[in-house]
């Protein structure tokens, strides 16, 4: 049997800040802020620090197993937009730091998907256009 899950392409990103990861779920905010910092046509990776968690049941523990499969949204101000899936994998690095992968919603259209990526900033690029 094959795996629904789609492999593509991983772009590496500058960091691009967002603000309130929020739970569809349970309309819950589940972070003030992080950044993403890898993305692909398929879902994006975020990274959030600990301090940056808001309920305490999170923030207390080393796990975020809690929030796998809920549907979240999250905004990111450079953008103006906000992005929503469900969030497949939360693995916690060291140092209060947690890395969460999140699936785009199955109704955004592939070709939106792929126009965001492009749109993102790789490593050096931001540095480069402000030289």
């Amino acid at each position: 049997m094959k795996s629904d899950r789609r492999f593509a392409n991983r772009k590496k990103i500058e960091g691009v800040k967002f603000n309130d990861l929020t739970s569809i779920t349970n309309y819950a905010v589940l972070a003030r802020c992080g950044r993403i910092v890898d993305a692909s046509i398929s879902g994006f990776l975020i990274e959030i620090e600990r301090k940056d968690l808001v309920p305490d049941e999170l923030r207390e523990n080393l796990s975020l197993e809690a929030t796998l499969g809920q549907q979240v949204a999250l905004y990111l101000p450079q953008m103006n937009l906000d992005l929503d899936g469900t969030i497949t994998r939360a693995t916690h690095m060291g140092k209060g730091r947690f890395a969460i992968a999140i699936d785009f919603s199955f109704d955004v259209p592939e070709y939106w998907r792929a126009c965001l990526i492009d749109l993102l900033p790789a490593p050096g690029e931001i540095d480069s256009l402000e030289e």
